[in-house]
């Protein structure tokens, strides 16, 4: 991969051209690759400050994620081992049933999170699979759990469906800028991942939202993803920020690894143009190293999947991401509610 600059149209879409009330912007793709490009400790200072404007007690959120159906998915993302179109190893499997999925849940509370995440590798769920889906987030809210789902495309009475149930965010990541979304995904474009987005956001359920550094792409094709977030009104409650997990047998696995501080330039410029939304360092922490994850929560994140999995690849165990936490004098959410 490359990180040099091209030349590229600003392609935003209509339904994003206004921006939240609380942001700077509306942010053009250009104003959001000069912030990228800016010096690297000066972007780290300038996303500090406003994130201690906006987040004083400089708390990380725990959230846990629970692959509830895993692989067989018809879709050809080409970062994604659960695809059938890749040689990977990922068994399919049927969707868990609740008992189980309560253990995961209950485990996962007792260990910090105050968010629980259900994913399941479909391209769109049928109305079967939502209601199934909305009696475990029933069951989940129950203990007290914000609750997440991801579950590809939804229809507008499936988003309805879901929010009925008390579902509190839905993740629908866009992935990449427009521009470079038909090099790593021809199975679906990029207006349906703004369309699932619209229903969820009509039906009244948060939006969780953000997309991956690695794959490919440009800089300024990463401005343009961050522009495409912010611009969205309102912005993302939630934005992944998640760094390649390159699995042996996707179309991926070959490519180099991104330069970790360009992670960190992006999680900055995230929390600038999204100064209220928790922004989330997702998958591939563990390649980055506590001191990268360190800049990356001074430069804003604020939020990190926990536990010993993400889906289906490795993530750092809970006892090591509460050590760093202890190390780097970062409170929990969960427990400083409890204050």
């Amino acid at each position: 991969m490359t990180d040099t600059l091209e030349s590229q149209p600003v392609h935003l879409h209509r339904r994003a051209a206004a921006a939240p009330a609380n942001a700077e912007g509306p942010w053009s793709r250009a104003a959001v690759l000069e912030l990228l490009q800016s010096p690297f400790m000066a972007l780290v200072h300038r996303a500090q400050a406003v994130h201690q404007q906006h987040f004083p007690a400089g708390d990380i959120e725990l959230a846990s994620l629970l692959s509830v159906k895993t692989g067989g998915c018809p879709e050809d993302c080409g970062y994604c081992p659960q695809s059938i179109h890749h040689p990977t190893s990922v068994p399919a499997t049927k969707l868990m049933g609740e008992d189980e999925v309560m253990a995961a849940a209950r485990n996962a509370k007792e260990a910090g999170a105050s968010r629980f995440c259900m994913g399941a590798a479909w391209r769109s769920p049928t109305d079967r699979d939502v209601d199934k889906m909305a009696g475990l987030i029933r069951a989940v809210h129950g203990l007290g759990l914000e609750t997440c789902a991801t579950l590809g495309m939804l229809e507008p009475a499936q988003a309805q469906t879901l929010a009925g149930a008390g579902l509190d965010y839905y993740n629908h990541n866009l992935d990449s800028a427009s521009d470079f979304y038909p090099e790593v995904i021809g199975t679906r474009v990029y207006q349906d991942r703004l369309d699932t987005l619209g229903h969820v956001r009509e039906a009244g359920i948060k939006v969780c939202c953000g997309g991956i550094v690695g794959l490919g792409e440009t800089r300024e094709q990463r401005a343009g993803l961050i522009a495409e977030l912010a611009n969205m009104n309102p912005a993302p409650e939630s934005v992944p920020v998640n760094n390649l997990v390159r699995v042996e047998g996707t179309p991926l696995a070959g490519n180099e690894p991104v330069d970790p501080f360009e992670v960190v330039r992006v999680i900055a410029a995230a929390r600038i143009t999204m100064p209220t939304s928790r922004v989330r360092l997702s998958a591939g922490r563990r390649e980055l190293g506590e001191g990268i994850q360190a800049l990356c929560f001074m430069a804003g994140a604020n939020s990190i999947f926990y536990g010993d999995k993400l889906l289906v690849t490795g993530n750092p165990d809970v006892v090591d991401d509460r050590a760093l936490l202890r190390r780097l004098d970062l409170p929990v959410t969960s427990e400083l509610a409890k204050k």
